[in-house]
């Protein structure tokens, strides 16, 4: 059931996808019929959000069971009283799972539109209010407090101030409109808060603005399950190469009773201050954020005692995460993918540099987790290809949980390698919607095999090195 066009991507990213997806290896494998229904399957979900809103319960300050219970009520409240369970996850003992009621097919469209812009579109669909800044256009009459329908451009063609758009526009829902639209555009009017508040929208999901900020994090599940799959312990040093906004920092720094040392870093200083403010407020002392680029993160020369930041010299960590800037085609919901082919293929090699410099920071007996949130083979599993044979000191290591599938064929890797890989793939699970009456029929164990499955695309490697190089 799909509610929305499949994703769109440029001619030449489609049919680099085409060859990835349609690749001979799995085509001999699966057959050329399945693999073509999963290639499709996979650009249907990817243009829907998941089937459930993922948050971390910051157990460093608070029990699961009593965030359980106050979310809850606060979704009880948001819903005006209509019963979503929130379930806690069998193998992720740190997340609350809340299911998205959707897409509501009977909503009544009105006249007034206001047209946001595509990446604001995708967080209404995730539970978000549409903000001021997301705001890109609204019909000629609006006043505050107009019943209005909301769209979003999802091809970024819609002109600012414009008072109609015939353009390609999806529908998101229904709210009300807290300001005029004069109020809106003016050169002297607000440029943040609260542009329209959603009280209809197409996926029924909980907003999480300011819901127990120092007692949540809003991550998606296999977001979670890297950290779970380093495994960090009290005491020990560890780096996050790529950490902004600092969900997996601020998890890895919980995992470990905020004792030891987590140093993140990220090369742009508006992201550092984030991580430093996640840090901050979900009151992690063990953090030290520093901005700086992870490719140039390995000293040649002998420090002072006293620097703390990078560069670091050689075999200075215990564990190393490397969540690696990546094309992100595995985000949900994304209706229409911008970059060209030269983007796409650009992050191969970033990664490997980044992957260089993780392996020389890296002490023997290390644990390396890398992970992106795309689905190209090129910077998933030839990666991990390419790392077993340019690094023989790196072996694979099962991971534990393993709740996605197994890597992808096509880039050569054995069957029991691939079986140490997790790729989170959306298409594993059929597309459908989720009504209040079908959720109260549904078993919690079905529902948490949904979720587990019905998420972003992902990737997950995680290595040991056995020696000095």
């Amino acid at each position: 059931m799909s509610f929305f066009p499949k994703i769109s991507f440029q001619r030449e990213v489609e049919e680099y996808l085409t060859k990835v997806f349609r690749n001979n290896e799995l085509i001999t494998a699966l057959g050329t019929q399945e693999v073509e229904s999963r290639y499709q399957s996979l650009l249907n979900h990817l243009s829907h959000p998941p089937a459930f809103t993922t948050v971390r319960v910051n157990t460093h300050l608070a029990s699961v069971k009593h965030v359980k219970k106050l979310l809850f009520e606060e979704i009880q409240k948001q819903f005006k009283g209509l019963c979503v369970p929130v379930l806690e996850h069998p193998k992720l003992q740190d997340i609350l799972l809340i299911p998205v009621i959707g897409p509501r097919r009977d909503l009544k469209k009105h006249a007034s539109e206001v047209i946001v812009g595509a990446h604001c579109g995708y967080a209404v669909l995730r539970g978000a209010h549409v903000y001021v800044p997301g705001i890109i256009s609204t019909s000629r009459f609006m006043k505050a407090g107009d019943l209005v329908s909301v769209y979003s451009d999802i091809e970024g063609k819609c002109k600012r101030g414009a008072k109609e758009f015939e353009g390609v526009k999806v529908f998101l829902g229904n709210g009300i409109s807290e300001l005029s639209r004069s109020e809106i555009f003016s050169s002297t009017g607000p440029s943040n808060g609260m542009g329209v508040r959603m009280i209809e929208p197409v996926y029924l999901s909980p907003s999480f603005d300011n819901v127990l900020p120092s007692h949540l994090f809003l991550q998606n599940l296999p977001s979670v399950v890297v950290s779970h799959i380093l495994n960090p312990q009290p005491g020990e040093k560890i780096l996050d190469m790529c950490a902004a906004p600092g969900g997996k920092t601020t998890h890895v720094a919980t995992l470990m009773h905020d004792q030891g040392e987590v140093i993140a870093m990220d090369k742009i200083a508006n992201k550092v201050k984030k991580i430093k403010q996640n840090a901050e407020l979900l009151h992690l002392n063990c953090i030290k954020a520093f901005c700086y680029d992870g490719t140039k993160a390995l000293s040649a020369e002998k420090r002072g005692a006293e620097q703390e930041g990078p560069p670091f010299l050689p075999e200075s960590f215990d564990r190393i995460l490397l969540d690696a800037p990546c094309s992100g085609m595995g985000q949900r919901p994304n209706m229409a993918y911008s970059s060209t082919l030269k983007e796409v293929t650009s992050y191969q090699p970033l990664q490997r540099k980044l992957f260089t410099v993780a392996v020389k920071l890296l002490k023997p007996r290390g644990v390396l987790v890398y992970s992106t949130c795309t689905v190209t083979l090129s910077e998933n599993e030839e990666q991990v290809a390419w790392a077993l044979k340019t690094f023989p000191c790196l072996q694979l290591q099962p991971q534990e949980p393993h709740i996605g599938g197994e890597g992808m064929r096509g880039a050569g890797l054995s069957p029991d390698q691939l079986k140490l890989l997790q790729r989170f793939d959306p298409s594993a699970v059929t597309l459908r919607g989720m009504d209040i009456n079908s959720l109260q029929d549904s078993r919690e164990d079905d529902l948490i095999s949904l979720a587990n499955k019905d998420c972003i695309g992902f990737f997950i490697a995680k290595f040991t090195k056995s020696s000095s190089e």
